[in-house]
């Protein structure tokens, strides 16, 4: 899933101190994955400088998502589980139930940061979402995500068009790994992963999810605002 390999510090700066900005918090609950897909591409193209940023937070149906410039032959044996083309950058990943899926609609240049410092600052957010369960997770040099351990416990796949994000984080709180054993995961033969619970954190997405959600309003300066409307999950695209 990770598309964009960044240099980060060992732990990313402090945002800057400003008063935060207001955004919208959308959860989907359960989604196939490309209504939702299309419905975060047309927000994207529709918006505008008044536009409030927006956080849609989804669990999918089970699905392997191959980046642009993925390689099939990372995709080793799908099985029943649809694969999708989509225009992230990275390699393959799953998606499913018991995996929080965070989708950062975000306008860069408002929040003052750059591509790098994005990656780095939703990095941050899982690593300090982990630490509250007292699991040390950590990055690894030239390969986007989280880790503990040397496994993946969360993969970033990004898009920036215009200056505004779309995809996002994908991270395994409670789910079922054998479809991780179908590909090689983010493009690496034989990479590992694991879940919060695996660690010993809790088994309730409820639980984690709100402690995620502030993280990331705290590394980009939020003030999260949900509500209960859902987007428009149409097909067409």
């Amino acid at each position: 899933m990770d598309g964009v390999a960044v240099s980060c510090p060992a732990e990313a700066a402090a945002p800057e101190a400003r008063p935060p900005r207001p955004a919208v918090v959308r959860d989907l609950g359960r989604q196939a994955y490309e209504p939702v897909w299309h419905a975060m591409q047309r927000f994207t193209d529709q918006r505008d400088d008044d536009t409030l940023d927006e956080l849609w937070v989804v669990e999918h149906d089970p699905v392997f998502t191959l980046g642009q410039a993925g390689k099939v032959e990372h995709v080793l044996a799908p099985g029943e589980i649809p694969v999708v083309h989509v225009d992230r950058g990275g390699q393959v990943t799953y998606h499913g139930p018991g995996q929080i899926v965070i989708y950062p609609l975000l306008r860069l240049p408002r929040l003052g940061i750059g591509v790098r410092d994005y990656v780095c600052r939703i990095e941050q957010a899982i690593i300090d979402t982990l630490a509250e369960w007292n699991i040390g997770a950590e990055r690894l040099d030239g390969a986007p995500g989280v880790y503990v351990g040397g496994a993946k416990i969360a993969a970033l796949g990004i898009r920036v068009r215009r200056g505004c994000t779309f995809h996002g984080l994908a991270f395994n709180v409670a789910m079922d790994l054998d479809p991780f054993h179908r590909i090689n995961p983010c493009g690496y033969e034989g990479l590992q992963v694991t879940t919060v619970l695996d660690l010993g954190g809790p088994s309730g997405m409820d639980a984690v999810k709100p402690v995620l959600l502030d993280h990331l309003a705290r590394q980009f300066g939020l003030l999260l605002q949900p509500v209960p409307e859902l987007p428009d999950l149409s097909a067409a695209a």
